[in-house]
């Protein structure tokens, strides 16, 4: 089956959180990293944005399911690199569905987002909308809108930031995405209303250094507006 029929089941498949963190069992012999993946998914029930965890765990699924079939048999593992990229996304889709279950689960989110961007936009700013919602802390919604960027979705990153951006209480980092996005957006009007925004920050020292990156680039934006 082709990934993004096979993705889009997995996006509909209701998780529980009673599951979450827990390995799947398995009828295959016990492999010399299952106490590893053990003590990481113990490490993700309790932190499930324990980003070192989630990246650590995701290759190992990533390479047992690159390496043995969907019965867990190393001969009806896939064939070419193509299936084999395929299979380990797929697992990491599932892995990050199975944390996300978990409340508190942003992290998650933002990586299940990260394989679904280039073929299913809704989804993709349902997790990216539900990871910003969940962190107060705003590191959610400044890869949410990295994310977007570096897909070449900058219209889609204003909307989700515009709407959930709080100057005072989320991480600086958020200014910088927003305004990077409003100029590559051209909208080098909405990015100096973002830079301006960042007076709201309570630390103003710390945000010394961003502020004079993002007036030049804002600078340069407005220099390349037609009639100016």
């Amino acid at each position: 089956m082709a990934l993004l029929p096979r993705l889009r089941q997995l996006m509909r498949r209701p998780s529980s959180a009673s599951r979450v963190g827990a390995r799947r069992p398995t009828s295959t012999a016990r492999r010399g990293d299952t106490l590893h993946e053990d003590a990481l998914r113990s490490m993700l029930s309790d932190d499930p944005n324990n980003t070192r965890a989630f990246a650590a765990l995701a290759e190992i699924v990533r390479r047992r399911a690159a390496e043995t079939g969907p019965d867990g048999d190393p001969l009806t593992a896939p064939q070419d690199e193509l299936a084999r990229q395929r299979a380990a996304d797929l697992a990491v889709w599932s892995l990050g569905e199975e944390l996300a279950g978990n409340p508190r689960a942003w992290y998650p989110l933002i990586e299940v987002a990260r394989l679904s961007v280039h073929d299913d936009h809704e989804g993709t700013l349902r997790r990216l909308t539900t990871g910003a919602e969940r962190d107060p802390s705003g590191t959610a919604l400044a890869q949410a809108l990295s994310l977007l960027r570096e897909a070449g979705k900058p219209v889609d990153a204003l909307g989700i930031g515009v709407g959930h951006w709080r100057p005072r209480e989320h991480d600086p980092e958020v200014a910088r995405q927003l305004v990077l996005a409003a100029v590559e957006a051209d909208r080098p009007l909405d990015a100096k209303q973002f830079l301006a925004n960042l007076d709201l920050y309570p630390d103003q020292a710390s945000v010394r250094e961003l502020r004079e990156e993002l007036a030049h680039v804002v600078a340069e934006a407005q220099q390349a507006m037609p009639g100016t």
